[in-house]
């Protein structure tokens, strides 16, 4: 019984909060165990497991973690459904440290970045100034990018729930990312192209750090399979209205068509994040657009602001707009962090928000490890402790560079589910076989 209640006790460290409290008959049993520099005694008795932890020279008190989440902006939905997913996760740390007997707590302190690299900036310093050096975030790669310089300088960690760009993915940095970069996402678009039987493709893209990086990686898979790029239009990120740019859209296709190329052949892929709503309303107003072949990028996947405006969702979902987001394991914990989502904001979350849980729990078991506040031991000693932990992303496996290993990609379009549009997965595009399956009754 001893050695059940003290494997019990240790594997919590190991593999977070999955464990629940062990159940024993009528027994009282103590026993002092080592785990990670601290000693544990663990009692039981009756029905209930009592573990106290008395730390040796670990950490005590509350410790800051910081959140940079866009919560106004380009993608103000994305960070709110981080925010919610981070809400739980600390409710649930909290509960577990105590539970363990732990000489600290976890407090979270989050400042909206609007999406702005300049923003996340100024958030950044103002966290460091307050002495937080973990931190969740930021969202895009445009603020990892702006931003990063000074966290490397100043050993401050990020551990991002969603910058994709592949410059990014330098190993040894104080960047880590619970999602996988572009380089895995870009193929997706040109290898749907080719199987639809399109032969040409025309890019639209935000023109930032991210957008560019999947505009390179998606052109270059595009040439390989010996699509013609036909059209390029790159915009400037803070750009809010695009009547130009849809009219250049429109004059390429008409273009095309006038050339003899059939529409159902001509596939745009658009890269963007809430700035889609203005483009696709502009877009709209061309019947010759409502003709070709759309596909996104996570950027717009789930993207709630889609669903706001009648004339866009109605056109989204005409052309269906097919939109990858990479796929979380389906497992207790993303079931429980999806049913708290929707109760709280009405809409199942991204993937990006299940990662966001993950990175504070891990944070959460790796200060529990090292028991002290260091970024530089948390960012050298993370990887492994998340090996460990089983998210609700699942698997949680870090490449050299500090980034999600690989993952699958869901399909998402705009549906009309019952008297309303919403976003509907219809498909998985796989990352071992770079092959697309679709739900059935579903096509293009």
């Amino acid at each position: 019984m001893v050695l059940l209640v003290v494997g019990l006790a240790v594997g919590a460290f190991a593999i977070g909060p999955a464990v629940a409290p062990a159940r024993v008959e009528t027994v009282r049993v103590t026993e002092r165990v080592t785990v990670g520099g601290a000693t544990v005694t663990v009692t039981a008795q009756g029905p209930t497991v009592t573990v106290t932890r008395t730390l040796v020279g670990g950490l005590t008190g509350e410790v800051s973690i910081g959140a940079l989440l866009p919560l106004t902006g380009d993608l103000a939905s994305y960070g709110e459904n981080s925010r919610a997913a981070l809400e739980l996760a600390l409710t649930e740390i909290n509960d577990y440290l105590k539970m363990v007997g732990a000489g600290f707590t976890i407090k979270l302190v989050i400042e909206d970045t609007e999406t702005k690299p300049e923003t996340a900036d100024a958030k950044l310093k103002s966290l460091h100034a307050r002495g937080i050096t973990l931190i969740v975030g930021p969202q895009t790669s445009a603020e990892v990018r702006r931003i990063k310089g000074y966290a490397d300088a100043n050993k401050i960690l990020l551990v991002s729930q969603s910058s994709t760009a592949p410059d990014l993915a330098i190993p040894d940095d104080f960047v880590l990312r619970f999602c996988p970069d572009d380089t895995i996402q870009g193929p997706i678009g040109p290898r749907l192209a080719k199987e639809l039987g399109a032969t040409h493709i025309i890019y639209v893209w935000r023109g930032d750090a991210w957008g560019d990086g999947l505009y390179r990686t998606s052109s270059e898979e595009a040439r390989k399979h010996g699509l013609t790029i036909a059209g390029e239009i790159r915009y400037a990120p803070e750009k809010k209205e695009f009547s130009a740019e849809a009219a250049a859209l429109a004059e390429t296709v008409r273009g095309l068509i006038g050339q003899g190329v059939q529409p159902e052949k001509i596939f745009i892929e658009y890269v963007a994040f809430g700035e889609a709503v203005a483009f696709m309303s502009a877009a709209a107003d061309y019947p010759e657009l409502a003709r070709v072949r759309w596909f996104g990028s996570d950027g717009t996947a789930q993207l709630a602001e889609i669903l706001q405006d009648p004339k866009v969702v109605e056109f989204v979902a005409q052309v269906k707009w097919v939109n990858p987001l990479f796929a979380p394991s389906e497992n207790e914990k993303t079931k429980k962090v999806r049913d708290y989502v929707k109760q709280k904001l009405g809409r199942e979350p991204d993937a990006y928000a299940y990662a966001a849980y993950d990175i504070l729990w891990s944070y959460a078991l790796t200060l529990l490890q090292v028991q002290k506040v260091d970024a530089d031991l948390v960012r050298r000693v993370m990887p492994e402790v998340a090996r460990s932990y089983y998210g609700s992303i699942g698997p949680v496996v870090l490449n050299r560079a500090g980034d999600l290993a690989g993952a699958d990609y869901d399909l998402w379009v705009v549906q009309r589910v019952g008297d309303r549009y919403d976003w509907v997965k219809v498909g998985v595009y796989s990352f071992a076989t770079g092959t697309f399956s679709w739900v059935p009754g579903f096509s293009l």
